[in-house]
């Protein structure tokens, strides 16, 4: 039985995100022809690693029902935020998947990570999400909480850029 914390499971994987929550969308390009290292680092946690985030995983790879717990921060300050799995894309022009929250997030909402590759070939990555404050100090912290959500975006694109030219 899942325990997630809002009613619109789902909604990153259409686009069409709900009304009466925050909404964030990054899309950056990555290297041409890096589609398939930046599908198994996504699905596998290894962007979430790269970039400093601590994972508490069920599996090595996203799956539906997979439960997820990243921490962000550093010893004592680090705040975990459980999650589950709800969707996962996995195939020649789609690769990702979509994680709502869990109690005892600091957010309630859903995040998605998604590489793609368009007609052209370009490959791209995107994350989008919709969340609304879940505690006291997300809903203290107002715009600045948000501005770190778009600044957690930007780093993981980074990240995955640097993972991509790597190989």
């Amino acid at each position: 039985m899942s325990e997630l914390t809002y009613p619109q499971v789902g909604s990153t994987r259409q686009g069409a995100l709900p009304a009466g929550w925050h909404h964030l969308r990054h899309r950056r390009r990555l290297p041409d022809g890096s589609f398939a290292v930046a599908a198994e680092a996504v699905l596998t946690w290894r962007l979430h690693r790269a970039a400093g985030v601590r994972m508490r995983t069920d599996a090595p790879r996203a799956a539906p029902g997979v439960r997820v717990t990243p921490g962000l921060g550093v010893g004592p300050l680090r705040i975990w935020g459980p999650c589950e799995v709800v969707w996962v894309a996995s195939d020649s022009r789609r690769a990702g998947f979509g994680y709502g929250t869990l109690p005892g997030h600091p957010e309630h909402g859903e995040e998605a990570f998604l590489v793609t590759r368009d007609d052209t070939g370009a490959v791209w990555f995107e994350v989008v999400a919709f969340s609304r404050p879940a505690v006291w100090f997300m809903r203290a912290a107002g715009p600045l909480g948000r501005a770190v959500q778009h600044a957690y975006a930007h780093w993981l694109a980074r990240t995955l850029r640097r993972l991509c030219a790597r190989g």
